[in-house]
């Protein structure tokens, strides 16, 4: 009997549209520069790839291995940069454009409050950050999405259910 196991790309679809539904409220809302509100997404795509790696061992019914399990919350992650990755695209150039202008505004603020940062390092830095804002965006997303979708798909493959007897059934059959 054939086990039906939900896809990680449609366990991806869904986690990316809660995050874009987030980023749009926290875009709409002005809470996308707020710090705590920084971290929603981030424990949300956590939480997320957990519930798909238990998911999948309970929809195989606990006939999977630590690695498989990793393996499918890790694609699981990987789908959802991609898709991240456009919509960050379709979020800095369309939805919105100010984001941009509010980040390099808040980072200039910030260097300036340190108070130890001559003025010419500061508009040295912020010109460099408007340069090279959009492969920030981009590396930022992929590089934090697969970070966190690794360490949460370890983490859900730790927590899943394991039948170990099933794994030895299978290598005498």
């Amino acid at each position: 009997m054939e086990q039906k196991v939900t896809s990680p790309i449609v366990k991806g679809l869904i986690i990316t549209l809660i995050l874009a539904v987030l980023d749009l409220i926290g875009g709409f809302a002005h809470l996308k520069l707020e710090t705590w509100f920084k971290w929603i997404p981030t424990l949300v795509l956590c939480a997320a790839i957990i519930w798909a790696c238990i998911s999948y061992g309970s929809q195989l019914n606990g006939n999977t291995t630590f690695g498989n399990t990793f393996a499918h919350g890790f694609k699981t992650s990987a789908v959802v940069a991609c898709i991240l990755i456009f919509y960050t695209l379709l979020s800095i150039y369309i939805i919105f454009p100010e984001t941009r202008d509010l980040a390099i505004e808040q980072a200039r603020k910030q260097m300036e409050e340190k108070g130890n940062i001559p003025e010419a390092n500061i508009d040295q830095a912020i010109e460099m950050t408007r340069k090279f804002f959009l492969p920030f965006a981009i590396g930022g997303t992929l590089i934090g999405t697969l970070l966190v979708g690794a360490i949460a798909a370890l983490i859900g493959a730790a927590f899943t259910k394991k039948n170990p007897n099933a794994e030895m059934e299978n290598q005498f059959k």
